[in-house]
């Protein structure tokens, strides 16, 4: 049974349902450019309509600042959300006040209005009791269905909870459900794979899962400051050599816990960080002082893929190597393709999220291959932290 309240827990009948999402979509030229975040909040917005219920739509855009900037408008989503759930999807000017109370009387049951950038209020993301109560004043219940902002303690994400009866929407539900399989209650072993640029913005990341997970794989930029740390001399690799002792910290608190850090054993170096750059594979003690470290060698690559075959359960933040330019992405595909064989074989529950994630994943064509793919940022990291999101814990049974 969930933790959390859902659509289930709702009677939305004839009710004025206010949902949080995320329309957050790239655009150019006032035309959306990727549909993705659309098509993921589509079946929320549809279900509820099918249900009865008059819908209100809450989300941001941009960063307008407290300020009605125009070209951060919502009004261009309309259409193409309106495609999405196959129903017309109106657009209200406001958020607030007399324009949403005046479109929510002409509204009847199943219909469904686009309501203006929340973030044109400073209330929003101060969070302020009076612009939550002008939100408030249109709904009867309240469904938050935008995982990526509910790291946010914001009016619209975490306010508008405590006002009225509240629940997770789809897409929510499927990224708490996918959550607690990975970290929260997951099956045994369990192994996270963390890669990226620098260990100094994942210091809590690192902290958190070396007393949760049983192996830790440790690569891209980061892991050189591991190595460093060792005694390895990484040559011009990006490496953060002030915190060395952070990584010491971080390594013996992985031996108390019993977790096993995997990290490179040989390296794929380059003088220029350029596609298809003169590059050799070398042991670690044989990295030249003129060279840097931007992939690991097969060595290393057996290693993830043998540490991986020892998972039941998999969570994967961020590349191995400089996958962006080839020949550096050879170990992050490797091992991406692994693990996603492993997933459709049956014998693997894999989770992965954050930004350069999902590109890597896009890029070794396996994305929709892993059990989960979270296109939540901020939010999956803060989760992967162990801190607790406001817009998830006010939607608590």
């Amino acid at each position: 049974m969930s933790k959390f309240n859902t659509i289930d827990d709702l009677d939305v009948a004839g009710k004025r349902t206010l949902v949080r999402v995320d329309l957050n979509v790239p655009m150019k030229d006032g035309k959306v450019t990727d549909d993705t975040r659309i098509l993921a909040v589509a079946p929320t917005i549809k279900e509820l309509s099918d249900k009865g219920a008059k819908v209100l739509l809450l989300a941001h855009f941009g960063r307008p600042k407290g300020e009605k900037k125009p070209e951060m408008s919502l009004e261009p989503v309309a259409g193409p959300l309106s495609e999405a759930v196959g129903k017309p999807v109106t657009f209200v000017s406001d958020c607030i006040g007399d324009t949403v109370a005046d479109a929510v009387a002409k509204m009847a049951d199943g219909d469904i209005a686009l309501l203006e950038n929340t973030r044109y209020y400073k209330g929003e993301e101060k969070n302020e009791e009076d612009f939550v109560d002008a939100l408030a004043a249109n709904g009867d219940v309240y469904v938050n269905d935008a995982f990526s902002a509910a790291h946010r303690a914001h009016g619209s994400t975490e306010g508008l909870a405590h006002k009225m009866p509240a629940a997770a929407g789809r897409a929510m539900q499927k990224e708490l459900d996918a959550l607690e399989a990975a970290l929260g209650s997951p099956k045994r072993p369990v192994v996270a794979v963390v890669g990226g640029a620098k260990v100094s913005t994942k210091i809590d990341l690192l902290e958190n899962l070396v007393s949760k997970v049983d192996g830790l794989v440790i690569g891209g930029g980061m892991a050189n400051t591991f190595l460093a740390a060792k005694g390895v001399d990484v040559g011009k690799s990006l490496c953060e050599h002030d915190l060395a002792e952070t990584a010491r910290r971080i390594m013996i608190a992985a031996e108390a816990a019993g977790c096993a850090i995997v990290l490179p054993e040989d390296a794929v170096v380059a003088k220029e960080f350029a596609a298809g750059a003169a590059n050799e594979t070398v042991a670690l003690d044989a990295i030249p002082s003129d060279a840097m470290m931007l992939d690991v060698g097969p060595a290393s690559i057996k290693a993830v893929t043998a540490k991986i075959d020892e998972a039941a359960t998999l969570v994967w933040n961020g590349p191995l190597g400089a996958f962006e330019i080839p020949p550096f992405d050879t170990a992050t595909v490797a091992a991406a393709k692994h693990a996603a064989e492993r997933t459709k074989a049956g014998d693997l529950l894999s989770v992965a999220g954050g930004g350069d994630t999902v590109a890597a994943l896009k890029h070794a064509g396996v994305k929709d291959d892993f059990s989960y793919v979270s296109a939540a940022g901020g939010a999956f990291l803060e989760w992967m932290e162990g801190k607790p999101l406001p817009g998830v814990e006010a939607l608590r049974k």
